[in-house]
């Protein structure tokens, strides 16, 4: 039998495939590394893109949140336009009241009887005065308590006053003030 050597195309077989295996391993590799760093590249530009748009979000709230503000304040001047309107108006409905109270007190008041001071707090009315005899104070509550304009007078004090005469008192009065369609609606009750 012919003695052929085949070693050397074996070995250089085996070279070859070496090779080949190294190129294929290194090809993997470059490949892989593409793949790496484009996905890395994506998720990088994601997350990028979506701080981009949550400081849009922050910068449209910081925007939103002084408008907000605004309102806020808008609303508390106008609350506050509105309740001084009220009282504007409260005051322009109730100018002729006075002078109707004035002219009811005056209509209540009987001869003989003379106030020294008139109080008005509230709806609450203090009368000082003096009177020539119990009599003319007990008239004065009568007409008082009559009136559609003033409710619940109480007699705080009467003293004599000998200087206005000799039966002459010194009196205290406190009465209620109020309109007259809410005093016929608590007299009908």
């Amino acid at each position: 039998m012919a003695k052929i050597n085949l070693l050397n195309w074996r070995e250089e077989f085996r070279q070859e495939k070496k090779q080949e295996f190294i190129r294929h391993t290194v090809l993997v590799c470059i490949i892989a590394g593409i793949v790496a760093f484009a996905w890395v590249s994506i998720v990088n530009g994601s997350i990028e893109n979506q701080n981009a748009r949550n400081q849009l979000i922050k910068d449209e709230l910081i925007v939103l949140d002084k408008q907000v503000k605004e309102i806020q304040e808008l609303k508390r001047k106008r609350e506050e336009l509105i309740s001084r309107m009220r009282v504007i108006q409260d005051l322009q409905g109730t100018r002729p009241i006075i002078v109707r109270y004035f002219d009811e007190f005056v209509r209540a008041v009987p001869d003989g009887v003379f106030v020294l001071s008139m109080v008005r707090k509230g709806q609450t009315i203090t009368l000082d005065g003096v009177a020539e005899s119990n009599s003319r104070v007990a008239s004065l509550m009568r007409n008082i308590d009559n009136s559609l304009w003033f409710d619940e007078s109480n007699l705080k004090s009467v003293t004599a006053d000998p200087a206005y005469g000799e039966q002459a008192v010194r009196f205290s009065v406190v009465l209620n003030t109020v309109l007259p369609s809410d005093n016929n609606d608590n007299k009908n009750k």
